[in-house]
């Protein structure tokens, strides 16, 4: 019977209704809203229909665990005084972090990756919410800011237009290799395969079968719509980069341009996440991978972590800039020459994609505008 009794306590504190009982059940449920009313810190686990949870006091001794759905949660942290609450940053984090937010905790986003090592033996949910609860009080953890909802809309557009660059890439892949397999070689690019493939269509003297030329006539098209929708997306991040004074300011860097600048700021916004600009270099994988062990550094290629899609972005912005950097009389220039005078030309357009990424930071956090230095001529 006692047992039962903190049953349905539990229950009334967690926000569902439980049945009247007797004394026994009010003294269990005063004693469950004690524990509630000492809850330090959640963690939720999140998942697309169910969730987990697990409370901790402010000696970290675990007070309940809960399985709930996802549209219970709000409704049971609508009874719960205000604490803290970690959260991974994944798929619908965000949303949930602001109607937290609103109900007056403290919400904090952690990366998966940070929270992975304090998985205590084999992991479930379960388990996955006791390390992010654990992992949220560590006073080193690094925390992942909450998007805003122009930011979340701003990094649709990016996933979408990425989608349709891809789609257009295996297209071009195809038509490549269907013309190989008849021994016709186009040069590399994908304006010059724009240009020769119609030649290509209407020539009679170069062995394809009717099938094959509907097959390309089909594939162009599509090719075609796709150009057309990438277009829209350009158009339309073009007209969101105008009405917004960080991306003016941040397409003044040299390499940096409409789609770099606003894929920036839907990932970092003004920067506040990072302490130093090189931590945000760090953060998209730009600087070296160390793996030090007595007292010995060694240092290798790129790290790769982070931000994939910014990162080819950046890298790309590089390399179209660095022919233009390095003809300069300005300390990059001298900088850029110097550097492929003793290091291959990949080194430096990843390095000049690492410098471009610290004056973004720079350039968001300080409100200033980029100004190139020239150097005085003897």
């Amino acid at each position: 019977m006692h047992r039962q009794g903190q049953g349905q306590g539990a229950l009334r504190v967690m926000g569902w209704p439980a049945p009247s009982g007797g004394a026994v059940c009010s003294s269990a449920s005063a004693n469950q809203g004690d524990n509630a009313m000492s809850i330090n810190t959640l963690g939720i686990d999140l998942g697309k229909t169910v969730c987990h949870m697990v409370a901790l006091d402010e000696g970290g001794q675990i007070l309940f665990r809960r399985k709930l759905r996802r549209d219970q949660i709000l409704r049971m942290t609508a009874n719960l005084p205000a604490c803290r609450i970690g959260l991974e940053a994944c798929c619908g984090a965000h949303h949930l972090g602001h109607r937290l937010s609103a109900q007056g905790h403290d919400v904090r986003l952690m990366p998966p990756e940070y929270v992975r090592p304090y998985v205590k033996s084999n992991k479930n949910d379960d388990r996955d919410a006791e390390a992010i609860a654990e992992a949220v009080g560590r006073p080193t953890m690094r925390f992942v800011p909450l998007k805003e909802e122009a930011q979340l809309d701003l990094q649709a557009i990016h996933r979408a237009r990425e989608r349709l660059v891809r789609d257009r890439t295996a297209l071009i892949n195809q038509v490549r290799g269907i013309l190989f397999e008849r021994g016709i070689t186009v040069p590399q690019g994908r304006l010059r395969l724009g240009r020769c493939l119609p030649e290509i269509l209407c020539d009679d003297r170069v062995g394809i079968s009717p099938r094959i030329r509907l097959l390309l006539s089909d594939i162009r098209t599509e090719w075609q719509e796709l150009d057309r929708r990438i277009d829209a997306f350009d158009r339309e991040l073009a007209e969101c980069a105008r009405r917004d004074d960080k991306a003016c300011r941040l397409v003044e860097i040299p390499g940096i341009g409409v789609t770099i600048a606003t894929a920036l700021l839907a990932a970092i916004d003004n920067g506040a996440a990072f302490s130093r600009a090189r931590d945000l270099s760090a953060w998209l994988g730009l600087v070296p991978k160390q793996h030090t062990t007595g007292g010995r550094p060694r240092l290798g290629g790129i790290s790769k972590r982070g931000n994939v899609y910014l990162r080819r972005l950046l890298i790309h912005g590089a390399r179209s800039v660095l022919p233009h950097l390095a003809k300069q009389s300005s300390p990059v220039g001298c900088w850029l020459r110097g550097l492929l005078s003793r290091a291959h030309r990949n080194v430096a357009i990843v390095a000049l994609a690492n410098k471009m990424a610290r004056i973004a930071w720079v350039v968001l956090r300080t409100g200033t505008h980029y100004q190139a230095q020239t150097l005085p001529t003897a």
